[in-house]
C-alpha cells in the first residue's frame, strides 16, 4: 500500500507566503524522486495555514527524502517561519483516481 500524509503548517503571522515558497521549492526538488507520487501545498482561509499533501510508494521512501543536502536546508530555512510544527494525519492510499 501507498503511504500518504496531509499535513497542516502554521505559519508565524505574515509569513505563510515565505513558507509557501519553501514548500514549493521542495515540491521542485521532488520532481525527480520517482518514489514521491504527490506533493501538493495549497492554503486555505487562514491566513497563517499552509496544507500539504503527499503520497509516496512507502513511508521508508518518505523519510528517505528528508535526507538530501537540499532538502536540509529547505527544512532549516524554513524552522523560523513555522509557528507550530505539522499538525498531520498519516494513512494507507488504497486506491483512486491517480493512484
Amino acid at each position: 500500500m501507498k503511504y500518504g500524509l496531509f499535513g497542516k503548517f502554521v505559519a508565524q503571522s505574515g509569513k505563510r507566503d515565505e513558507l509557501i515558497v519553501i514548500l514549493l521549492q521542495a515540491a521542485e526538488l521532488l520532481q525527480q524522486n520517482k518514489e514521491c507520487l504527490s506533493y501538493i501545498v495549497g492554503r486555505a482561509d487562514n491566513p497563517n495555514d499552509v496544507w500539504v499533501s503527499e503520497l509516496w510508494e512507502n513511508k521508508e521512501a518518505h523519510d528517505a527524502s528528508l535526507e538530501p543536502e537540499d532538502i536540509r536546508e529547505l527544512i532549516m530555512t524554513a524552522r523560523p517561519l513555522i509557528a507550530e510544527m505539522p499538525d498531520g494525519t498519516e494513512f494507507q492510499a488504497l486506491g483512486g483516481k491517480g493512484l
